[in-house]
């Protein structure tokens, strides 16, 4: 009887590094900041229920400073003192992936890391309120209050696989992840924004150089305690609330940038 002989095989594994570039984003439409408040994290984790009509005539629903305030991610130290999550540019470039021939979302996200857990962000945050829609049955409208910064740069650093990714293919998927995902609220990749948009430029780029030099901690920390309107319709809003509040006698709360540095 005849055996039949193994069949042996040859195993070749690809030699694999890692590489870091550089990079430096300019912001080329305005930059939402999306923290999620501390008010909605105790309420997910301590549900207090519905309010009766007498709570919700003596309460106060929304506190447009103190959420200006509390929607970005706050650095204790650095240059700037308002941050994204790192996270935010790799999902933008696994996004854009999407969208390009060849490239796999998936592939992508396991093959890139975006250094540090959170971006320093160079802009000066001006306050900006908004009619969005809940996600009920009803879509029931409410005022959104957060953080927009209308000129933004910072300084990224992406570590990839090689040789299965190379330097001009990151390249070009964090330009596609600019233009076609954006990062913020109200995002290009949204489909109803444009906010968020960003570009690669060189490190001599004027208006990069410019931000950087004049929009950091210490001008950021200023905004932040002396609000600014984003435009007419917020500052009408803005005006009428202040009115209100003076009227009504409610009691503004201390915020959370306050709390943490003990202002």
């Amino acid at each position: 009887m005849a055996t039949k002989k193994a069949v042996e095989s040859e195993v070749s594994i690809l030699e694999v590094e890692r590489a870091t570039m550089d990079f430096h984003i300019l912001g080329t439409s305005p930059l939402i900041m999306n923290r999620m408040s501390q008010k909605v994290w105790h309420e997910l984790l301590a549900p207090k229920g519905k309010k009766t009509a007498a709570e919700k005539a003596s309460g106060l629903k929304h506190n447009p400073i103190q959420e200006f305030q509390n929607s970005p991610y706050i650095l204790p130290e650095g240059p700037t003192a308002l941050a994204v999550m790192a996270t935010a540019f790799k999902k933008a470039m696994g996004t854009a992936a999407l969208d390009m021939p060849g490239a796999k979302k998936a592939q992508i996200l396991r093959l890139i890391y975006v250094e540090g857990e959170m971006v320093g962000i160079y802009g000066l945050p001006k306050l900006f309120m908004a009619i969005t829609r809940s996600a009920d049955m009803n879509r029931t409208p409410d005022v959104r209050t957060r953080a927009i910064l209308p000129e933004w740069a910072c300084k990224l650093s992406i570590t990839f696989t090689k040789p299965i990714m190379r330097e001009t293919a990151i390249a070009n998927l964090l330009a596609a992840a600019g233009l076609q995902s954006g990062v913020g609220d109200w995002r290009q990749e949204k489909g109803s924004g444009s906010y968020g948009a960003f570009k690669l430029v060189g490190y001599d780029d004027k208006d990069f150089n410019r931000i950087i030099k004049s929009q950091g901690r210490d001008e950021q920390i200023e905004a932040l305690e002396n609000p600014v309107a984003y435009n007419d319709e917020t500052s009408e809003m803005l005006a009428w609330f202040n009115i209100e509040i003076e009227k009504r006698d409610f009691k503004i709360w201390v915020s959370r940038y306050e709390k943490e540095n003990h202002r």
